[in-house]
């Protein structure tokens, strides 16, 4: 949810393992096809607070060690800067598999509404020894304070240097002003690539209109209609520059 810049200002190019400093476990999955944009689907609700989906279940703070999708992908988009990015699960998230969540970063970040639509970027995904430029981590409430060098916030979700950090209780509960669950994780997704790619937070543009993907949704919509994507209707949608003094709620959900 929020763009910080990491005190030691990671830099790809000279330190290809992102994944060291959070102490990353390379792990060797069975490998799966390359993802590919999902279909549209029926809404995933989102669950009653308290409620986990059956079968998911993860501490306040995990192992501190991450498991990583061994999978490389296509290169999604047709022109622009090539970034790398690896995806990883960290250790006590329960019954979340690593191979699939990778898959469905990946079709976020492949979809023609997202940031390769208008050919400034190109994406891919890259497996547990390639060189990445970042990496996004699924991670327990508390560890994302930590990466996020915010330890009151167990909330949001954040970007901080090379880290895309998604946290856990958001990828479960969604936030309650957005009822469509599948379209909120597109959102958080976007969202916090947005941040690795430069773009800091907006405004919302006009009452009724669909929210500029770098609004901050999980806190509030002001006016606007949730939205997950940087392109609407093909063209990129962006509001004024800024945010707004909205609380963030105390504990992950």
């Amino acid at each position: 949810m929020t763009g910080l810049t990491a005190g030691g200002g990671y830099v790809v190019r000279r330190h290809p393992d992102l994944l060291a400093s959070a102490r990353v476990e390379r792990t060797v999955p069975a490998a799966v096809p390359s993802a590919r944009p999902a279909a549209t689907a029926a809404p995933t609700p989102v669950p009653v607070a308290g409620r986990v989906p059956p079968g998911i279940s993860y501490p306040a703070r995990g192992g501190g060690g991450f498991r990583t999708a061994d999978t490389v992908g296509a290169v999604a988009g047709r022109s622009g800067e090539l970034l790398r990015y690896r995806v990883a699960v960290e250790d006590g998230i329960r019954n979340l598999d690593v191979e699939r969540f990778a898959r469905e970063v990946a079709a976020t970040l492949a979809d023609r509404r997202g940031w390769t639509g208008d050919g400034r970027w190109r994406l891919q995904r890259v497996g547990r020894d390639g060189p990445a430029d970042f990496t996004v981590l699924l991670t327990t409430p508390v560890t994302r304070g930590e990466l996020c060098d915010d330890p009151s916030d167990r909330y949001t979700s954040c970007r901080n240097g090379d880290r895309v950090v998604i946290n856990m209780a958001r990828w479960v509960y969604g936030v309650p002003h957005v009822p469509d669950l599948d379209l909120y994780r597109q959102y958080l997704l976007n969202h916090e690539v947005g941040h690795r790619l430069g773009r800091g937070h907006e405004r919302c543009p006009r009452s009724g209109g669909p929210a500029p993907v770098m609004v901050q949704q999980t806190l509030g919509l002001h006016g606007c209609a949730p939205n997950a994507w940087p392109l609407v209707g093909g063209e990129p949608l962006a509001g004024p520059s800024g945010q707004y003094d909205d609380p963030i709620p105390a504990g992950d959900h």
